[in-house]
C-alpha cells in the first residue's frame, strides 16, 4: 500500500505538470498576491517613499530589502535616490527623501534639522539593529592559532612575525584610508606596542591584505569595521584593546582606548511620519543583524547580484523576519 500511495502521488504530480502546468504552478502565487493585495486595502494606501541611497553596499542591502517589502506587501512605490549622507539630510526638508535607513551618528546635522536647535525637518526613528563597530582586527586563522593576539597586551610578543618592509623594523599596524576618522597612531604610541602604523590607501586594498593573510596565514592586523560585507566572506576577528569610557578620544594625541561601539539608526522626514501609513510603521519596525547584513552586501558586492534581487532573495528565505516588520492593523 505505501508503494501504491506513493505511485498514485507520482502521477498526480506528473498529471498537474503536464496538463494543467499554468493552474498548478501559479496558484501559490496567484495567493500570495491576492493576500498582499488585501492586506494593502485594509492598512489603506502607502503612497509613495523616498528612500536615500548612501553609497556603501551594507546601506544598499537594507534600504532595498525593506523596500521591497513596502512595494510587495503594502503596495508602496519606493523610490530609490543616490545620495551623499549630508545631501540626504538636506532633502529631508524640500521633500525630496523621507527615509535614511542606516545613519552612524551625525550630531552637527542632528542640531541642523532636530526638533530645538534645528529646523524639525528630521527626526529619530530608532534603530535599525545594525551596530557600528570600528577597531582593530586580525584574520580568522591567526585569532585561532595564536589567541593571544586577540587581546592587545599579547601583541608585543608577536610584533616581529608582523613586520613588513614598510614598518621600520616594527609590526605593522594596517590603517585604512587614511582620511577615515581614526586613532590608531595615537593608539600604538600611547600603549606602547611595538608597531607602526602602514596605510593601505583604501578599503579595497585593506580587503585584499585581509584575503591574502587569511589565504596564506600571514600576520596582518589592522583597522577594521562591522558590519560590512567582507565578514560574511572572511570572519574577521575583533582585537580587544582597552575599553572604551567616555571622554577617552577628546584629545587626539591621548588616545588609548578601543572605538566605541555605534548603534545604527533611521532617521525620516517629520512631515512624512505626520502623513502615516503602512509604510511609515514598516520603516519604524524594521530591524535586522548585523549577519542579515553583512549577508546581503555579499550577495550585493561579491556575488554580483542586482540589489533588487540580492534583497528578494533575502526577503524569501526569512519570512518570520519580514513579518514582524509588516504593521498589524
Amino acid at each position: 500500500m505505501r508503494t501504491l500511495k506513493k505511485r498514485g502521488g507520482a502521477v498526480a504530480v506528473a498529471a498537474c505538470v503536464v496538463l494543467t502546468l499554468a493552474a498548478c504552478g501559479d496558484s501559490s502565487i496567484d495567493d500570495e498576491t491576492e493576500a498582499n493585495e488585501e492586506r494593502a486595502e485594509e492598512l489603506g494606501d502607502c503612497g509613495e517613499i523616498n528612500m536615500a541611497i548612501n553609497p556603501w553596499d551594507g546601506y544598499r542591502a537594507s534600504a532595498y530589502v525593506i523596500g521591497t517589502v513596502a512595494e510587495q506587501e503594502l503596495g508602496c512605490t519606493v523610490n530609490y535616490k543616490d545620495l551623499k549622507e549630508d545631501v540626504s539630510w538636506q532633502g529631508f526638508g524640500t521633500g525630496e527623501v523621507d527615509v535614511i535607513i542606516e545613519d552612524w551618528g551625525h550630531p552637527d546635522l542632528e542640531k541642523k534639522f532636530f526638533e530645538g536647535e534645528g529646523d524639525g525637518s528630521a527626526m529619530d526613528f530608532g534603530p535599525n539593529g545594525n551596530v557600528g563597530i570600528i577597531g582593530w582586527f586580525v584574520p580568522p586563522w591567526l585569532a585561532e592559532e595564536h589567541p593571544e593576539v586577540l587581546d592587545w597586551e599579547g601583541l608585543n610578543e608577536f610584533a616581529s612575525e608582523f613586520e613588513t618592509s614598510e614598518s621600520g623594523g616594527k609590526g605593522q599596524f594596517l590603517g585604512s584610508d587614511p582620511s577615515f576618522v581614526q586613532f590608531d597612531e595615537a593608539i600604538v604610541s600611547n600603549l606602547g606596542l611595538d608597531f607602526e602604523v602602514v596605510f593601505s590607501g583604501s578599503e579595497a586594498a585593506s580587503i585584499s591584505a585581509f584575503e591574502k593573510a587569511e589565504e596564506n596565514k600571514e600576520f596582518v592586523i589592522g583597522y577594521w569595521w562591522e558590519p560590512h560585507y567582507f565578514n560574511a566572506e572572511v570572519p574577521m576577528q575583533r582585537v580587544a584593546l582597552p575599553p572604551y569610557e567616555e571622554g577617552c578620544q577628546d584629545d587626539p594625541a591621548k588616545v588609548a582606548c578601543d572605538y566605541p561601539e555605534t548603534p545604527l539608526k533611521k532617521i525620516v522626514s517629520t512631515s512624512w511620519v505626520d502623513e502615516g501609513g503602512p509604510g511609515v510603521e514598516a520603516i519604524q519596525n524594521f530591524e535586522w543583524t548585523n549577519e542579515d547584513q553583512n549577508l546581503v552586501a555579499k550577495y550585493i558586492a561579491v556575488d554580483k547580484m542586482s540589489p533588487e534581487d540580492a534583497a528578494a532573495q533575502w526577503i524569501e528565505d526569512n519570512p518570520d523576519k519580514v513579518e514582524a516588520w509588516l504593521p498589524t492593523s
